[in-house]
């Protein structure tokens, strides 16, 4: 999950901004002073919450997940939620909202890390997207990310990796990162996830990843979150790029973070 975090923080003060006067394409700095998270690792947090608490179970994971992003929402009000999703966690509404945007798969990761086959996986990311994402497609792109990082965990090489995805969800992955360009703001998962796919499979660390994301000069931070969060999966993070970001985590979630690692670790024992 940490490299969902760092895309999420490297690419928030570039969103719809990445094409700035200055900016090194190959060079400029993932962490200022200013950065922060945003809705990204908070709802990602909320899914690791969610996990812990269900146990296996889908219908389970998404009542939890339901319950913990309006409990987060409340906590972090002002992370940066889409319109729509801030309507609904601020409500008493727990009715899905049918939405197609990169929401549930900017908050997946947790899933992709906790389950040993892909069929678990895909279910358990379809739950964490339904209590929001009903919509076909945003339980595509959760599905597809999740799937992803399982994948890379299991060893499977980034060529493997995108033949299954397009495979499996009919996604077009044959653009290459020089390819895709400035297709302008786009937080669908039609639009958005595939793109962020490509920056993990086309680099060989979660920094190339998440800066190739970040230069796709759209919706930054959470393509830069997907990005991570594969890459992460597929290299490893080092640890002075985990340190920057735990850095710039409050205290509670870095509760949530040494809690979600020691339930990780229990599970692989």
């Amino acid at each position: 999950m940490i490299g969902a975090i760092i895309g999420d923080m490297a690419g928030c003060r570039f969103e719809r901004h990445a094409h700035q006067p200055g900016l090194d394409p190959l060079d400029f700095p993932l962490f200022s002073e200013r950065t922060s998270f945003t809705d990204d690792t908070v709802l990602s947090f909320a899914v690791s919450e969610a996990l812990m608490e269900s146990k296996g179970d889908a219908q389970r994971m998404r009542d939890a997940c339901s319950r913990r992003f309006k409990a987060f929402a409340c906590r972090y009000p002002r992370a940066g939620y889409g319109r729509r999703f801030r309507e609904w966690a601020f409500s008493k509404d727990t009715t899905p909202f049918g939405s197609f945007g990169n929401g549930s798969a900017m908050r997946v990761s947790p899933v992709g890390w906790s389950f040993g086959t892909l069929e678990e996986t895909e279910r358990m990311a379809r739950a964490s997207a339904e209590p929001t994402h009903n919509h076909p497609e945003g339980v595509k792109g959760a599905c597809s990310v999740a799937a992803a990082i399982f994948l890379a965990r299991q060893g499977q090489c980034p060529e493997e990796i995108r033949d299954h995805i397009q495979r499996a969800y009919g996604y077009d992955l044959s653009q290459h990162i020089p390819e895709i360009g400035n297709t302008g703001f786009d937080s669908t998962c039609q639009g958005s996830v595939p793109q962020a796919i490509v920056c993990a499979l086309e680099t060989a660390s979660v920094e190339d990843a998440v800066r190739s994301a970040i230069l796709l000069r759209g919706d930054a931070d959470t393509q830069g979150a997907i990005a991570g969060s594969i890459a992460e999966a597929l290299w490893g993070v080092p640890e002075d790029l985990k340190n920057e970001a735990e850095a710039r985590l409050d205290g509670y979630l870095r509760d949530c973070l040494q809690r979600w690692r020691s339930w990780l670790a229990g599970r692989r024992a």
